[in-house]
């Protein structure tokens, strides 16, 4: 059975979702605060975070920053679930390591569609071993990128857009394409979010003189290409 931990400091909110979760057979964890989240995954490693934004001891984003850099806790999927609607928010939130945002209100049955949508990106990308092409070597079970066997340090969803990328290479995916795939169908960002973290992708790779393997193909998109 799914074991999802629900971080929510209102509690007729926390007791909706404990109710709706285990309405949809997956077992639930509760805490009102980040320290209280601490200790339960530190007793038992949860499938997945439901997290709302604003607690009472630490921000939920802070806390997401906190996990990413624990490699025990860095490859739990995190649903952020909060009031704040703005895309600005929601693009700091995805840029973090988030994989999906959800504002208040919701439609419960939307929620646990994204939960499954999560779920099964997670089950198709949680190969492990090593891929690697034109130089680049990514250590999958680590979330780790290495080029001439030297770490280059990439944001979570750096990392994600080259992973697509390393394992969909030669093909053109246009920016809605992009956001699907990498972003997730559920979230709804405009389409120069693409834009922006292919130029910090390519710079960082122009350190290491790759950048030339993520092409712009005038009118269509982009493409992961050898070929120069």
């Amino acid at each position: 059975m799914v074991t999802i931990l629900v971080v929510e400091d209102d509690k007729p909110i926390l007791k909706m979702l404990r109710d709706l979760l285990e309405g949809a057979n997956i077992h639930v964890l509760t805490a009102t605060e980040i320290t209280e989240a601490q200790t339960l995954i530190a007793q038992s490693t949860p499938d997945m975070i439901l997290l709302d934004w604003m607690l009472p001891d630490m921000s939920g984003t802070e806390w997401v920053k906190r996990l990413k850099r624990d490699e025990l806790y860095a490859g739990i999927p995190i649903i952020m679930l909060t009031a704040r609607g703005e895309e600005e928010d929601k693009v700091k939130a995805l840029d973090i390591g988030v994989d999906d945002y959800v504002t208040k209100p919701f439609s419960p049955r939307e929620l646990v569609a994204r939960i499954k949508a999560v779920m099964r990106r997670r089950v198709n990308f949680s190969t492990t071993g090593r891929i690697g092409s034109a130089g680049i070597e990514l250590i999958l079970d680590e979330h780790r990128v290495q080029i001439g066997g030297k770490d280059v340090n990439l944001s979570p969803m750096e990392y994600r857009l080259l992973e697509f990328f390393i394992t969909h290479p030669e093909k053109v995916y246009s920016r809605s394409q992009l956001l699907d795939n990498v972003w997730g169908r559920s979230v709804f960002i405009e389409e120069r979010t693409v834009d922006v973290h292919i130029r910090r992708l390519r710079k960082t790779l122009a350190d290491h003189d790759r950048d030339n393997v993520i092409q712009t193909v005038r009118g269509f998109g982009y493409r992961f290409s050898e070929k120069t």
